[in-house]
């Protein structure tokens, strides 16, 4: 599982991305570069990582399901993901 920390740092940027959202728009829409710039760095899209919902992980992660090729594979294997199943031949 990922440190708490990072964890908890990711989901600061992500509420100051929706706070700026619309500012950010605005913004990008007018051309102020210069405005865009004096608002917080954590505040942009590019700066969220892609987590795991369940361990954090961000390596190996499924934006389909929301969470990693691990726990995929274990939701696979008990059938909690509809129509889901592990390859064999």
């Amino acid at each position: 599982m990922a440190r708490k920390s990072l964890i908890a740092r990711n989901e600061k940027r992500i509420k100051l991305y929706e706070k700026y959202k619309a500012k950010r728009e605005e913004y990008k829409a007018n051309g102020d570069y210069e405005a865009l710039q004096k608002l917080p760095k954590n505040s942009s899209r590019v700066r969220i990582k892609n987590r795991c919902m369940f361990t954090g992980r961000t390596r190996g992660y499924y934006r389909k399901f929301g969470v990693s090729r691990l726990i995929l594979r274990e939701m696979a294997l008990r059938g909690e993901i509809p129509g889901l199943k592990k390859a064999s031949w």
